[in-house]
C-alpha cells in the first residue's frame, strides 16, 4: 500500500506494522469522502460506522466488498511517501451491496459538489509528492 506520509494512517501503520487494507463497493462514495477527506488527526473518522477489531487488532469495516488485513512484511521510502508491502493475515468479505468501487469509477461519478474539495485536495497531494519526491531515505524494515 502507497501512502503520502502527511496521512495519519501512515504514521498508525509505522507504529505498529499492521493495517487493513478495505475495497469498497459502487454504494460508498460517503464512505470515501468521509475516510478520505478529512485527518484522522482532527477528527474520529470511525465514529459511527459499523466496524469491528480485526484478528490483527486494526479496525475493520463490516460492510465493504472485502477486506485484507495485513502485517507489514516491508517498506520502500520514496520520498513524499512510504510503500508498504503487507502479508495478508485475514480476508474477509460480504455479499457486495454493488460492484467494485475503482478510482476511475469514483472520479467519474463523484457527486458535482465534491469536486472543487477532491481536486484542492489533489493538488496539495500532488505538490507534496513534487517537494519531497527526491528526498529518499534508506529503511530497514524490523518486523514488530
Amino acid at each position: 500500500m502507497y501512502i503520502h506520509k502527511f496521512n495519519y494512517s501512515h504514521d498508525m501503520i509505522f507504529e505498529t506494522g499492521r493495517f487493513a487494507l478495505h475495497l469498497l463497493h459502487t454504494k460508498q462514495f460517503d464512505m470515501v469522502r468521509r475516510l478520505g477527506f478529512v485527518s484522522g488527526r482532527d477528527q474520529d473518522k470511525l465514529a459511527g460506522l459499523p466496524h469491528h477489531t480485526g484478528k490483527t487488532g486494526v479496525p475493520v469495516l463490516d460492510d465493504c466488498f472485502a477486506s485484507f488485513e495485513c502485517e507489514v512484511a516491508n517498506v520502500m521510502d520514496t520520498g513524499s511517501s512510504t510503500l508498504f508491502l503487507g502479508e495478508v493475515v485475514a480476508v474477509g468479505s460480504l455479499e457486495p451491496r454493488g460492484e467494485l468501487l475503482t478510482a476511475t469509477y469514483f472520479r467519474t461519478n463523484m457527486p458535482a459538489e465534491w469536486r472543487t474539495e477532491y481536486e484542492s485536495k489533489l493538488k496539495e497531494a500532488q505538490e507534496f509528492a513534487e517537494a519531497r519526491s527526491r528526498d529518499i531515505k534508506p529503511v530497514v524494515w524490523k518486523r514488530r
